[in-house]
């Protein structure tokens, strides 16, 4: 039990920490862009950096290399989390899944349904509809960390459960909708790389080289198959066992371990470089108008008050029908102050943005521009919601009583 809570003090810890360093490198890729330096950042997206191994041939921009490699590393860690979750944490019995479940599900429904109702009608444009059904977990941990002891644990456990589920579903979503024409010849290859982990899981394999030796065929065979090079990251996860035997019949958890090793280099590395090289919108081109055309407008509103209203208000019929509780602790002003917390989609949105309009000029960064502004209101509302001294929950006042 100990050990338990130490991992996800851990978690909360590190998530918090990278959510304020990723604030900086939004900052400074703002800065960048819309300064003398937006040259020499615009130069610096576009480094080429090129792998050659006999036939094999990768060559791609930073900003390619960070979208479909760096963030397969952080799809990686993902997996992981989820599949440990599944298996022992918090998405382990119904009874723990159930708010967070049905929350995650309205937060994905309703924002969709904000950007289709301003978009219907424009195939271009529709490609757009899932930007604002993500959270990053990152951020809004780092707002919930500003607050300290304001906001129960309990809440910060149900916005990473949901947060987690949340990323499940953006992962179905990426390989459902975000897949390209597919190669047969990569994609058998990636099928057999696949088989070969599944094949190390069930002898009983603990050495990671070899998991990551098959994982890196994975990725490669996956990027030149049609399929996002990041579902890689997942399958490779799933793959790998939560518990395990050594030779000499020591009890190992190889997925906690490279959990564990992985977890700071996504959360101080990964993340903030991909928000430096994703973030840097250059705003002098940007006029309100523009702002107030059908695609910004979806994304905003779907994050500001789709998130808002799918995450509150699923909860909130969950609860009312007896089917889940409200976490420990807290209550209806505390629970809302998070569903608009989980409009912070960031990360997330940035990346399937990208997938989305491949070609970033599309809408004049517009798009961009909408995500960032509207993860930012969810941010500062949220703040100041969870920021009110608590009100007595029910049994507080029986107990006065």
């Amino acid at each position: 039990m100990k050990a338990r809570k130490k991992m996800i003090d851990d978690f909360i810890q590190k998530e918090s920490s990278s959510g304020l360093l990723l604030m900086g490198a939004t900052f400074l890729a703002l800065l960048f862009s819309n300064s003398f330096l937006a040259s020499a950042y615009d130069g610096f997206l576009h480094i080429p950096v090129e792998i050659r191994v006999g036939a094999l041939h990768l060559d791609k921009s930073l900003y390619h290399w960070v979208n479909d490699g760096l963030m397969a590393v952080f799809f990686l860690l993902i997996g992981l989390e989820v599949k440990r979750e599944i298996l022992e944490g918090h998405l382990s019995s119904l009874k723990q899944v159930v708010l967070p479940g049905v929350a995650a599900v309205g937060g994905m429904v309703v924002p969709a349904l904000v950007y289709v109702y301003f978009n219907a009608g424009d195939p271009m444009a529709m490609r757009g509809w899932a930007i604002p059904t993500a959270t990053d977990i990152a951020f809004a941990l780092g707002i919930l960390s500003l607050l300290g002891k304001r906001v129960p644990v309990s809440l910060k456990l149900f916005l990473m459960a949901l947060a987690i589920i949340d990323d499940l579903g953006a992962i179905v979503i990426i390989a459902v909708f975000y897949t390209s024409d597919l190669s047969t010849t990569a994609m058998v290859v990636a099928l057999t790389a696949l088989a070969g982990l599944i094949a190390l899981n069930r002898f009983g394999v603990v050495k990671k080289a070899a998991y990551f030796l098959l994982g890196a065929v994975l990725w490669i065979s996956v990027l030149k198959s049609g399929v996002h090079a990041t579902l890689a990251g997942v399958a490779l996860a799933f793959t790998i066992p939560l518990r395990s035997r050594t030779a000499d019949g020591a009890s190992v958890s190889l997925l906690k371990e490279i959990e564990r090793d992985l977890h700071f280099w996504v959360a101080f590395f990964i993340l903030p470089l991909f928000a430096f090289v994703n973030a840097g919108v250059n705003l002098t081109n940007i006029s309100l108008q523009q702002m107030l055309e059908p695609v910004p407008l979806g994304i905003l509103l779907g994050l500001f008050v789709g998130k808002q209203v799918g995450v509150f208000g699923f909860s909130l019929v969950a609860i009312k029908l007896g089917l889940a509780s409200l976490p420990d602790g807290s209550n209806w002003r505390q629970l809302y102050g998070v569903s608009v917390l989980t409009g912070i989609g960031f990360t997330m949105s940035l990346f399937i943005a990208s997938l989305a309009f491949v070609d970033d000029s599309l809408y004049h960064y517009t798009d961009k521009l909408a995500i960032l502004l509207g993860s930012l209101l969810s941010g500062v509302v949220g703040y100041v919601v969870l920021k009110k001294p608590a009100a007595l929950t029910l049994d507080q006042k029986t107990e006065n009583r």
